[in-house]
């Protein structure tokens, strides 16, 4: 053994002893995500445009700690809040299910303010015929009205403390004591003392708490908040108190919870939809490729490793479609062991020896392999620069695992078979051939191939065109989807009565699953209203909430961008990447117009089955991007080879000989991709549905592109070129 292979050895089992310790144990070292464990993820926008200007810039840094403040005493473990950009901020939330609790918890500006209550009747007989004096307001408190003097005698900045108290009086009713510091009960002591007989209220946000009468001067700086509080109520808002007012009002710009049994089922179906698919890729490639299948495979299971063991050490975020990049990953890893087990057998086919045959067809299969797995991670690095939440994390899990297929496909198995080819019976690897030697003129065909993808393409994307809006989600349009699991079936006309009911008139409502969910996607934020009206509607039949989506529409505008704006550059970064390996802008050109192809075709799939654009589909799309030209490049590649070995052949002698060549290894690739794929469609949840018919679409389009369209584009261009 030489030393070179010592080193590589030592260097594979660090990377491998590097994941373990990265991965082990899961539970601890690989957070989930919100899609996977449940909880909400907000994002607020800081209303800056009432404050002066040298306050707008500490506004939403101020508002980001109280809020943080807030949350930290509510108990949520593994939370995350930062500041995006200049005036919002991100919360997720790991866990809470409670929309309201949270939303009031987070949104209530908090600002505390005590002011008098006007006891002249005159004036308070005007003011109930609607003759309010300037100056004052007429309120509520306990089922009675109130002119409430605006001035405001002191706020709630100079509490230190406020904590929930019970009314032993009142039947051990909670209410929230409070406590001023110096210079509040200085202030509180001159306001009671000026004002005994009279009443003073307590508004919180504009509304009135309460308005109890002042006896006598209180020094002490103490004074109680009653409301008739539940428990919950009157802690959240101690909570609140404490933590102090934010300095400016705050809206909910997009909000997505995910209720912790549509959690569970997509970790399920996550765990399910990866073990079908490597168990399937697993047995091809052993009845296939026999020893060599098997030591792909356990190359595939480190890939595995590796991916878990990087997010461990990164501390990034599982998602679920993080769960399907990792899938994705695993099929697109069999390409590189395919070009080389396909490369090894023409090798054997002239008779050389098991070492020039290991050596022919890694270095021969290295430069396809590095160049088609660099344009997958163009659209992969995109996804993370322009996407957001779980897009993200199917970003980062895609160019990990892509990173890490290269090191188990190229380095790790090459360690095994140069082990192996220590061994003096080690003469030969056998493997099954399906696909004998062809000399099919694909060229020949290219005007029926042009001919069928116009009328596919026009099918396709005429319709896309004809939905209009329909075709995009909320994601894009903006407005709220509310999904709702039935203990029993419930039927959409009966849904569509009570929200009807309601006032709510533009509500989309479809089944999914079984009969007993229901989603209802609305363009205004109903979600509270309409849980409560389907609470009263169906007493006989409890509901869970299984997840809430809420998009605003400037945040809409602003993802339509930035997936526009990913889609643009991926296609500008892998023409100049192709234009730039291959030194020659026909090869790229006829490459991008193959992917604009597939692209195109992926997106006239959903638009006839009826499906919505959204982020998911976004990332499906990119993946598309990556994996069309991956399929391409291995042909020019095989191309770019022959042009040096025939130099007397025809162009399309040469591109239909390359496709010929390629064909085993474009059909066993696509199949172990799409087995891949299919899992996630079958057993990855309703969730990536969508996400995975758009795959498939996209793949099966990109083998026939490959063949069909940019191999005859690029005889077109060369023809051109040459003239």
């Amino acid at each position: 053994m030489t030393k070179n292979l010592q080193g590589r050895i030592a260097l594979a089992l660090g990377v491998l002893v590097f994941a373990l310790v990265g991965m082990l144990p899961l539970k601890e070292k690989i957070n989930l995500g919100l899609d996977l464990q449940g909880g909400m993820h907000l994002l607020l926008k800081v209303d800056t445009s009432g404050l002066p200007e040298e306050a707008k810039e500490d506004a939403p840094l101020k508002a980001l700690e109280i809020i943080r403040n807030r949350i930290d005493e509510f108990g949520v473990k593994e939370l995350s809040v930062y500041r995006q950009g200049t005036d919002e901020i991100v919360v997720q939330l790991p866990g809470v299910t409670d929309r309201d609790r949270a939303r009031e918890l987070i949104g209530k500006t908090a600002l505390l303010e005590f002011k008098l209550v006007e006891d002249s009747q005159d004036l308070y007989a005007k003011a109930l015929e609607g003759q309010v004096p300037d100056g004052y307001e007429l309120k509520d408190v306990d089922k009675e009205k109130i002119l409430l003097n605006q001035k405001t005698l002191l706020t709630g900045d100079t509490l230190v403390n406020a904590e929930v108290k019970f009314d032993q009086s009142r039947f051990n009713e909670p209410y929230v004591a409070i406590e001023f510091n110096a210079k509040g009960s200085s202030v509180f002591s001159e306001i009671t003392g000026a004002n005994t007989g009279k009443r003073l209220a307590i508004v919180l946000d504009g509304k009135v708490h309460s308005a109890p009468r002042i006896n006598e001067r209180i020094p002490s700086g103490k004074a109680s908040i009653t409301g008739r509080f539940t428990v919950e109520e009157a802690s959240d808002l101690a909570i609140i108190l404490r933590a102090g007012t934010l300095p400016a009002p705050i809206y909910i710009e997009e909000e997505r919870t995910v209720g912790p049994l549509l959690g569970r089922d997509s970790i399920n179906s996550g765990i399910r939809a990866s073990l079908i698919g490597l168990i399937l890729i697993f047995i091809f490639m052993v009845v296939y490729y026999l020893f060599a299948g098997m030591i792909a495979s356990f190359a595939m299971l480190l890939n595995f490793v590796i991916i878990l063991g990087t997010l461990g050490w990164i501390h990034t975020t599982l998602t679920l479609p993080g769960i399907a990049g990792m899938i994705l990953t695993i099929g697109m890893a069999v390409d590189a062991n395919v070009l080389i087990f396909e490369r090894m057998r023409e090798e054997m086919a002239t008779g050389k020896h098991m070492r020039s045959v290991i050596s022919f067809g890694y270095d021969k299969a290295y430069s396809a392999i590095l160049d088609s797995n660099i344009t997958t991670l163009i659209a992969a690095a995109l996804l993370f620069q322009f996407g957001s939440g779980p897009i993200k994390g199917f970003g980062v899990t895609l160019s990990i695992g892509l990173m890490a297929s290269m090191f188990t496909g190229i380095f790790v198995t090459r360690i095994i078979f140069e082990l192996i080819s220590t061994n003096k019976n080690f003469t030969k690897l056998p493997m099954l051939k399906l696909f004998p030697k062809t000399n099919i003129d694909f060229i020949a065909k290219r005007w029926i191939a042009y001919t069928l993808s116009i009328i596919v393409l026009l099918a396709g994307l005429g319709t896309f065109i004809m939905r209009g809006e329909k075709m995009y989600g909320i994601d894009f349009t903006g407005g709220q989807i509310q999904e709702y699991s039935f203990s029993k079936h419930v039927s959409t006309e009966d849904v569509r009565k009570i929200i009807d009911g309601i006032g709510v008139k533009d509500a989309t409502i479809q089944q999914f699953v079984n009969k007993n969910q229901v989603l209802i996607k609305t363009s205004l934020d109903e979600a509270d209203k309409i849980g409560d009206a389907l609470k009263t509607g169906f007493q006989d039949n409890p509901y869970e909430l299984l997840r809430v989506e809420k998009v605003g529409p400037s945040v809409g505008k602003l993802l339509k961008k930035n997936a526009l704006l990913a889609l643009i550059w991926s296609l500008a970064g892998i023409l100049i990447y192709v234009g730039i390996r291959f030194k020659n802008m026909a090869f790229a050109a006829a490459g991008v117009l193959a992917l604009f192809h597939d692209v195109f075709i992926g997106m006239g799939a959903l638009a006839m089955a009826g499906g919505e654009m959204d982020l998911n589909i976004i990332a499906a799309l990119l993946t598309i991007a990556g994996y069309s030209v991956n399929d391409t490049i291995v042909i020019y590649d095989r191309i770019r080879e022959n042009l040096k070995l025939y130099r007397k052949a025809s162009m399309k002698e040469i591109v239909n000989m390359s496709v010929n060549q390629t064909l085993s290894r474009t059909v066993i690739t696509t199949f172990m991709t799409l087995l891949a794929v299919v899992s996630i469609f079958l057993f990855g949840g309703e969730v990536l549905r969508p996400f995975s018919f758009v795959l498939l679409a996209g793949m099966i389009s990109g083998v026939y592109s490959t063949v069909f369209i940019a191999s005859p584009l690029l005889i077109s261009w060369h023809s051109r070129q040459t003239k």
